[in-house]
């Protein structure tokens, strides 16, 4: 079996408690082993999903039979968009357990696998029920999102309005749910109540789980310029620089500045005259439950 490279770092331990508990049925240095693979899977799936998904499957080949390493080599395949094999080990892992925590994450699957009506089903299933606040509101998000596959946008909308969306409470969700009402809204082009939820949503994003601060500079007409160097690459820093028209430099000679009798006359702009708009510089700086 194909190993991959694990940092000495990397001992194992750093797993869940639970995660650690099923894995008790092994041998203790396959224990071991497997715990420093979903490790690995728990660094990467954010950052390199590709290189998690590869320690998941190492992972699955040395305890398929452990339902932490069912889910987690689910998660890495769902965040590589693997969504018929994501699906599978859902699947598995919940026959394993019993439970239905997975149970929003497998109807996203379902979209991903276009087929967004399955997703609805699954969202008026009796196993909602059994989730708690937050795989509520999760499975919230992905029934609106099967709304919108579907293009009924109103409905999507309607979706989302709770008593969770409506609370001033920040929880971990707020963010992802604020912002996925305010991305519908403006689905419909309610631009005005779009901008105030974007707003929202990048007062509860306090982990930059959204882009919802990009959405809003862009609503609010703010672009982002970023001056490249073609040669080396390397940002460089853009400085405008606003002269008086009247300020001379250094480099213009006294023989040519107008005589006190060439000098035209200053006129004062009239009260009614509209001014010419001041230049702004703008600095932007560089994204569980009750």
């Amino acid at each position: 079996m194909k190993r991959l490279p694990i940092p000495d770092d990397v001992t194992g331990n750093e797993i869940d408690k639970d995660v650690h508990q099923e894995l008790l049925s092994l041998p203790k240095t396959l224990a071991e082993d497997v715990a420093r693979n979903l490790v690995m899977v728990a660094r990467l799936i954010d950052e390199d999903p590709e290189g998690a998904y590869g320690y998941s499957r190492v992972a699955l080949r040395l305890a398929s039979r452990v339902a932490a390493v069912r889910e987690a080599a689910g998660f890495a395949a769902y965040a590589n968009q693997k969504y018929s094999e994501a699906l599978a080990e859902f699947r598995a892992a919940r026959r394993m357990t019993g439970n239905t925590e997975l149970w929003p994450v497998m109807a996203d699957c379902e979209r991903g696998l276009g087929r967004p009506e399955k997703a609805l089903d699954m969202a008026g299933a009796p196993e909602v029920q059994k989730l708690d606040k937050a795989g509520q509101v999760e499975m919230r998000l992905v029934a609106a999102g099967a709304r919108r596959d579907l293009d009924q946008l109103d409905a999507a909308i309607v979706t989302l309005q709770s008593p969770e969306l409506a609370s001033n409470s920040v929880q971990p969700w707020t963010a992802r749910l604020r912002y996925a009402y305010a991305d519908a809204l403006l689905a419909v082009g309610r631009e005005g109540e779009a901008r105030e939820w974007f707003a929202k949503a990048v007062e509860a994003d306090r982990d930059g789980s959204t882009d919802a601060s990009d959405r809003l500079a862009e609503l609010d007409g703010v672009e982002f310029v970023d001056a490249m160097d073609e040669d080396d690459a390397e940002t460089e820093t853009v400085v405008t620089v606003v002269v008086d028209e009247n300020t001379t430099t250094d480099d213009e000679s006294d023989d040519d500045e107008p005589s006190d009798e060439d000098a035209p006359e200053a006129v004062e702009p009239k009260a009614d005259e509209p001014k010419a708009d001041e230049p702004k510089i703008v600095q932007i700086k560089d994204s569980t439950e009750d």
